[in-house]
């Protein structure tokens, strides 16, 4: 059976002038003609046309379409990789777009030079050169928060660990403007752009940014829980004291958080939850670890601290036990040993 070109049009959907188009560039070209000239297409044509259709549908242009239909080695999972990729980075440039607007919409330009001085700002952080990002940030007036939104995206996306730094103490003399965006930032689903987001406003600092900082304590990310009760141990909240010692336990961030204990044991409410804590990881860890935490209670002082390291003085590992001994005999330890010792009889 075949059809004239005003039969296959209604009964495909794809118009006359399509089919002509199609016809003259090679694609699809009708099989028979009528006496008079008109084109017929047969059941093989049409069935042609609906596979044109169909990979016109997925992405392929007209200029692929007939090597996938001829060539031999053509498989239809490769065709669907190479339109899976050209559709991300189409996406991917939609997105950029997508972007690029809303910084300049955030900035809530007056004017066209107003526009233009946003759009200069996002070229200076897209610079190819490291080192240019991180001259031009360095540039920036004080106190400008117009562009926040820009300098933001850029510190949140740059990976030059010199050109980061230099991004973040510019958000952090923008203060607080940045901590709104910089908070969203930290539920993003990309590792590095959450992390970032962290850094920022640990160096904005401010009593805002340290009130996002410290109620992360339940965040999926394990960084940002640490940092979180790395902030609240500055701030003195005993709550964060077993979570700032597993991270001793884990030797992640170790001397961190063996500084913020140090500053938490100055006050003699937390000095021998400390020691206790410390000591009773200890009971359960490793030699290894068990090193690391006789060091921490060697930092402290107070009769807490030193019962722990007498009994660790004991440990059946040499290494923990020569260890503990040594810091028996340093500062602070040697003080708290002396202030508990019995006075001769």
């Amino acid at each position: 059976m075949s059809m004239l070109i005003g039969e296959v049009a209604q009964q495909t959907g794809i118009s006359a002038r399509m089919l002509r188009h199609y016809d003259r560039i090679g694609l699809v070209s009708p099989t028979e003609r009528t006496a008079a000239g008109y084109r017929r297409y047969s059941d093989a044509d049409v069935q042609r046309l609906f596979r044109v259709e169909g990979l016109r549908s997925l992405g392929l242009g007209l200029a692929e379409i007939p090597a996938a239909l001829t060539d031999e080695h053509f498989t239809t999972r490769g065709m669907i990789d190479r339109l899976l990729e050209r559709s991300r980075d189409r996406l991917a440039r939609a997105q950029e777009l997508v972007s690029r607007l809303e910084q300049v919409h955030a900035s809530e330009p007056e004017a066209w030079p107003d526009v233009m001085r946003t759009i200069g700002l996002m070229r200076g952080f897209e610079a190819q050169d490291a080192s240019t990002r991180q001259r031009h940030a360095l540039s920036l007036p004080d106190g400008d928060g117009r562009d926040v939104g820009v300098l933001v995206e850029a510190v949140l996306r740059e990976q030059d660990p010199n050109a980061a730094g230099a991004m973040a103490w510019a958000v952090a003399r923008a203060g607080d403007a940045a901590i709104p965006l910089l908070t969203a930032a930290l539920d993003s689903p990309d590792d590095d752009r959450r992390h970032r987001a962290l850094r920022a406003l640990e160096k904005i600092g401010s009593p805002a940014a340290l009130q996002v900082l410290t109620a992360l304590t339940e965040h999926r990310d394990p960084l940002l829980r640490a940092r979180a009760h790395l902030a609240r141990g500055r701030s003195g909240d005993a709550e964060s004291i077993d979570a700032i010692v597993e991270l001793i336990v884990l030797g992640t961030g170790d001397i961190e958080a063996l500084e913020v204990l140090e500053g938490m044991a100055a006050s003699d409410d937390l000095a021998p939850r400390i020691a206790h804590a410390l000591a009773a990881a200890a009971a359960s860890a490793d030699p290894g670890v068990r090193r690391r935490l006789a060091g921490a209670l060697g930092s402290l002082s107070g009769d807490e601290a030193v019962t722990a390291l007498r009994e660790l003085a004991e440990d059946l590992e040499p290494s923990v036990a020569l260890t503990a001994r040594a810091l028996l005999h340093a500062a602070p330890s040697q003080r708290a040993t002396r202030a508990v010792r019995p006075a001769p009889g």
